[in-house]
């Protein structure tokens, strides 16, 4: 299998400077694919600019053969009809012949992946990496989407279920979107759905004519097998993979296969389905070619994992090396599984995307589960500890590309839905751990509180509340509510983690009183003024007898308390506290560190709520120019500092002052974060207010219905901005 696209970077991107047309994604399409003319649709009459088509295989035939259809979910694995080589097909001739101007291929089985690709999209189409959530990033690309006279074609490969999708549909008058699926349940109504079957006996002698091209007399039997293999895609795959790499022909293979499914079977009235016997049959050539297990191992692995994309470092990896020594002293190589993977890959069973770096192993779902369902008891548990371990130790120090970290965590999420409670066996495997905090950072926001809510729950379950794999998971859920937006959800769980620590370590213990100030923090974000107050006031004197007045946590406490006496419009209280934390920060950190930076920040936001004006305006000042110092004129803690001197600038009645300041942050904002993201919206609906106010009526108008509209799509219906803003037009209508 091959592609044409780089992951390290989207094709046609410059950094800040998109380049069109752009692609972005790992597009499958196999160098033995074949055209289907006679039984695939055709997509390009299907699939009209503004529609959206999903592709499912033919409902699979009744099965007798009872330890097949016993196998988990049923006999749906049986059948695959090739709908995503179709869908990739139909992709790159869409996207070799010009006739669209974005491609964007998703493997959707999973929300976490769809969120990553619309991210990969938007930084793709804008030239930016964009510094905020997920969730967020891509409802500014599917307005984008919506908007754009652009043309493009958004993929949806493999998708689940429509949560996944709830609220990410891609939808537009300048593109299509199509979709694979293994069950039409899993689409919304209104989509059309096409169903693909096997192939032809035309298609089916074709495709095993072309595959043996390089040996003319190996094609000798090439009808009745097919008939034998009932035209399926993946049976024919794999036995014209093993027949190119054996001394068989069509007709040994044939014979072959017929006393492998006659031993499957176990009576004569049963009649396995092919992909059921040809998968066996190239499992043991690929033995033949590395003996040892080795082959057979890697796939039993291979099982427990996302097949859409397993980084082959996983394969490479210590504990793989251990799996295939069988418990031996000398771990085997990674040479020794690069020439299983190899082995795998001639005989159809896998296949290795060299195009990224590390390279992409990628098994067939169909594949994956009759491998399950054949595991003698034990070894997929053997299998499943050594691929966690494995996953583990071929996570990179430094996540700074989406692969293959987006891989990593597709295949933690595949191993915990197969495994149960197996990897909390002595507590939590670090893994499970490691990629909870990666979907942190990547700003996953959404799929990160399901991750942590899941771990918190599970340890609970299985270890018990005070257990500190339970506590960390519990933390981290609480700080996933909080990134989340999610404050009301995130106050329990910072109560639960001060209620469970103050027993068991005593109420002047460190982690004590750091769990207090979170939870003062936590209560400010919620809005809970009044009892975050209660809390900080007694947590900053416990900070200062521990770590001493000047230590940096300290002086990160008192931020709270000052945060929470300005949230609740204590000002002077606020303002005392933060003069105070500045002058402690400028003698132990200098005048320019960044923590000093937002101390004085906050301060001067305390004097603009005091209607201190002229300090405020004299403190701002500051630190824009400190900022732009130090961190540049686009970072974007300058440009807020920038927007709020316009605000004071504004309400000190320096009108000239206030435009050109509220102008160039927001142009800075569009520049750094685009025309669509929530950051630059506020102010643009801040420059509006401005306008309104300086009797620039035309220009608020103007401004504030884009605004309107395009927070429309970001914003629930009660958000208080929105409402102000829609407030705002309906008054200047009047004016």
């Amino acid at each position: 299998m091959s592609s044409s696209v780089s992951n390290a970077r989207p094709a046609g991107v410059t950094a800040g400077r998109p380049s069109w047309p752009i692609r972005t994604g790992l597009v499958p399409v196999a160098p033995d694919y074949r055209a289907r003319l006679e039984t695939a649709p055709g997509l390009a009459a299907a699939l009209p600019t503004g529609a959206t088509v999903a592709l499912i295989p033919d409902q699979p035939a009744p099965v007798t053969f009872p330890d097949v259809a016993a196998a988990p979910g049923g006999p749906d694995w049986l059948r695959s009809s090739g709908k995503t080589q179709l869908a990739a097909e139909f992709a790159e001739k869409l996207w070799q012949s010009g006739g669209v101007d974005l491609l964007v291929w998703i493997e959707a089985t999973s929300r976490d992946s769809v969120l990553s690709g619309y991210a990969a999209a938007t930084a793709a189409v804008t030239g930016r990496n964009q510094a905020s959530s997920c969730e967020s990033i891509a409802a500014q690309f599917l307005s984008w989407l919506g908007e754009t006279s652009r043309s493009w074609l958004v993929v949806l490969d493999d998708l689940v279920g429509t949560a996944d999708l709830d609220g990410l549909w891609p939808a537009g008058p300048a593109g299509r979107v199509l979709v694979t699926s293994a069950d039409a349940a899993a689409l919304p109504g209104g989509v059309r759905v096409v169903r693909v079957g096997s192939f032809s006996l035309r298609e089916a002698i074709s495709y095993l004519s072309e595959r043996l091209s390089a040996d003319p007399d190996k094609r000798h039997g090439a009808i009745e097998l097919a008939h034998d293999l009932d035209f399926e895609p993946v049976a024919l795959a794999q036995a014209s993979a093993v027949i190119a790499n054996s001394p068989q022909s069509c007709r040994e293979y044939r014979s072959q296969f017929a006393r492998r499914r006659e031993q499957i079977a176990g009576s004569p009235s049963a009649r396995p389905p092919a992909p059921a016997v040809t998968w066996t049959l190239s499992l043991e050539r690929a033995d033949q070619l590395v003996p040892g297990a080795s082959a057979q191992w890697l796939l039993a692995l291979a099982a427990q994992l996302d097949g859409h994309g397993i980084p082959e470092t996983v394969f490479t990896a210590p504990a793989v090396g251990a799996l295939l020594a069988g418990g031996g002293d000398a771990p085997a190589s990674g040479e020794r599984a690069r020439a299983a993977l190899d082995a795998l890959e001639r005989v159809g069973l896998v296949t290795v995307e060299r195009v990224t770096a590390p390279p992409t192993v990628q098994v067939s779902p169909v594949l994956q589960a009759a491998l399950r369902a054949a595991m003698p008891p034990g070894i997929p548990d053997q299998a499943a500890s050594s691929a966690a371990d494995a996953l583990l130790q071929a996570w990179p120090e430094e996540e700074l590309t989406s692969w293959p970290v987006s891989g990593l965590r597709s295949c933690v999420a595949t191993l915990r839905q197969l495994t149960g409670d197996l990897l909390w066996e002595g507590g939590c495997h670090s893994v499970l751990v490691r990629a909870g905090e990666s979907l942190d950072r990547a700003r996953l926001t959404g799929p990160a509180v399901e991750h942590w809510r899941d771990l918190a729950t599970a340890g609970a379950r299985l270890l018990g509340g005070g257990h500190p794999d339970t506590l960390l998971a519990g933390q981290r859920l609480a700080d996933a509510y909080l990134a989340a937006g999610r404050a009301d959800d995130a106050v329990p769980w910072f109560q639960w983690i001060v209620d469970s620590l103050t027993p068991k370590l005593g109420p002047a213990h460190r982690d004590v009183i750091e769990a207090q100030r979170r939870l003062g923090h936590a209560l400010v974000a919620d809005l809970q003024f009044l009892p975050a107050i209660t809390i900080l006031e007694r947590t900053v004197p416990q900070f200062e007898r521990v770590f001493g007045p000047r230590h940096i946590a300290t002086l990160g406490a008192q931020d709270e308390l000052a945060a929470a006496y300005l949230a609740a419009g204590k000002n002077s209280e606020a303002i005392g506290l933060y003069r105070r934390t500045l002058a402690e920060r400028e003698r132990a950190q200098g005048d320019r560190h960044p923590q000093t930076m937002t101390t004085r920040h906050c301060l001067a936001d305390s004097y603009l709520a005091s209607d201190q004006t002229k300090e405020a305006i004299a403190t701002y000042k500051r630190v824009v120019a400190d900022r732009e110092r130090v961190l540049g004129p686009d970072h974007l803690d300058t440009l807020t500092a920038r927007n709020n001197l316009g605000a004071a600038y504004q309400k000190a009645g320096k009108a000239a002052a206030a435009e050109l300041a509220c102008e160039q942050a927001w142009a800075g904002f569009e520049r750094v974060l685009g025309p669509r993201h929530p950051d630059t919206l506020r102010s643009r609906a801040g420059l509006a207010q401005l306008y309104r106010q300086l009797g620039r009526y035309g220009d608020a108008r103007t401004l504030l219905r884009d605004t309107v509209k395009r927070l429309e799509v970001i914003l629930p219906d009660g958000d208080p901005l929105l409402t102000e803003l829609r407030q705002d037009l309906a008054d200047i209508g009047e004016e």
